[in-house]
């Protein structure tokens, strides 16, 4: 038997919440009722109360009643339910989570589902479905599931389809995915078409050497979700070849991955290899995208709908900072690989974005604001050379268990 949450604001969409409640319990599961209701007294009995809620988020529930503010209510249980249901999920309380709601319920309950593991059953039936889902989803396994009709009342359309998603959520908790004797320890590895080779001859190297390994593209949604797998624990080494997401969150370029890229790692412990793969870049659209203050700047056509431009040696200075901050959080190993001829395709010599000046600055900086102990290995050639790839992959292997050899 499992536990499975149902979370949801009790006050305005109480009935329905009952509803799908009763059959949880009816398909033999134990449900636990949480209440972010915050506007009228709750329709059902919660079994976490709202204020326990608003306290996580160090709200006054009393005050933010009093002033009956829907937008303060709202920001404050968002704060809020996602410290809760965590907490609840760590110390192995639930085992899944459903909720139902409108434009409020949807925000407050997404925002609490983002903070639990990927693999963690997660599902919401909401009004907003059938539309850009993405900031309610994030880089999690969200299932958004359309009301079709608002989460006000029950009818005989929405009893059915709230049956199915309460069906839905209970298959999920049920579902046991099968143990593989073929499952192996995994490596994230990110990449940029312009670093494609270097990863693709990495792969290669650590698959022969027992691993899995995960790509994703260095795009800010791929960077998020590599970061996000990290700290869900599903790593056992990270091979971040393409930094580049962070030239476009320093500059203003438009696949930036927010201020925490390159941190899972170095919290968790887990090995990692960081190169500036791609850092000589920010992207935008198409021409006509770019902010006029860069008209001067060096660019580079990738295609009709992507404008590359040349980052700069003060640019390339601050990035090193900026990275060697992020290795310097590390509480596991690490090390940094540095291309000396080029970070890129198109920063090779006689390439494009060949700057040898803005590279160095990089380099330098990134050097300098390193806190000893961290290794650093410089190779004499560009990121996409073979070798430089079969480094990066001996000195991430040093940091790992030797895996079994598999025979066929």
């Amino acid at each position: 038997m499992s536990t499975i949450a149902v979370l949801g604001t009790l006050d305005t969409k109480g009935e329905e919440h009952g509803y799908v409640a009763d059959l949880i319990r009816a398909r033999g599961h134990q449900v636990l009722l949480i209440d972010v209701g915050t506007l009228e007294p709750p329709k059902i009995l919660p079994d976490v109360a709202r204020d326990v809620v608003a306290t996580a988020a160090q709200a006054d529930l009393a005050v933010i009643v009093a002033r009956r503010d829907r937008g303060e209510a709202v920001a404050a249980m968002t704060r809020g339910a996602p410290v809760v249901l965590s907490r609840l999920q760590r110390e192995r309380r639930i085992d899944g989570v459903i909720s139902l709601g409108g434009g409020g319920g949807t925000a407050i309950c997404t925002a609490a589902m983002r903070a639990l593991p990927v693999g963690f059953p997660k599902l919401m039936v909401s009004t907003l479905a059938s539309g850009n889902t993405a900031p309610y989803v994030g880089v999690k396994d969200i299932v958004m599931m359309p009301s079709v009709v608002d989460v006000a009342g029950l009818n005989r359309l929405s009893r059915r389809l709230l049956a199915q998603a309460a069906g839905a959520i209970c298959g999920m908790v049920e579902t046991a995915v099968p143990a593989s004797a073929a499952d192996k320890p995994v490596i994230v590895a990110s990449q940029f078409g312009n670093t494609t080779a270097c990863v693709t001859h990495a792969r290669q190297l650590l698959e022969a050497a027992g691993y899995e390994v995960m790509i994703f593209a260095a795009t800010g949604n791929g960077g998020r979700t590599l970061e996000s797998l990290v700290e869900a624990g599903v790593a056992a080494g990270v091979l971040d070849i393409t930094t580049t997401e962070w030239a476009d969150e320093l500059v203003g370029g438009v696949l930036n991955a927010g201020p925490t890229r390159c941190e899972a790692a170095a919290r968790q412990g887990v090995p990692a290899i960081l190169t500036p793969g791609c850092l000589d870049m920010v992207n935008f659209g198409e021409p006509a995208s770019v902010p006029e203050k860069f008209r001067d700047r060096r660019f580079y056509q990738h295609n009709g709908q992507v404008t590359l431009m040349r980052t700069t040696p003060a640019e390339n200075t601050e990035l090193g900072r900026i990275l060697a901050e992020k290795c310097n959080l590390s509480v596991g190993p690490v090390s940094v690989l540095l291309p000396l001829r080029g970070i890129s395709v198109i920063s090779a010599p006689g390439q494009p974005f060949y700057w040898p000046e803005a590279d160095a600055a990089l380099f330098d900086s990134w050097k300098r604001h390193l806190r000893p102990g961290i290794p650093v290995r410089e190779y004499d050639g560009n990121i996409n050379d073979p070798q430089f790839a079969e480094l990066c992959v001996r000195e991430l292997l040093s940091y790992l268990p030797v895996q079994p050899l598999v025979r066929s």
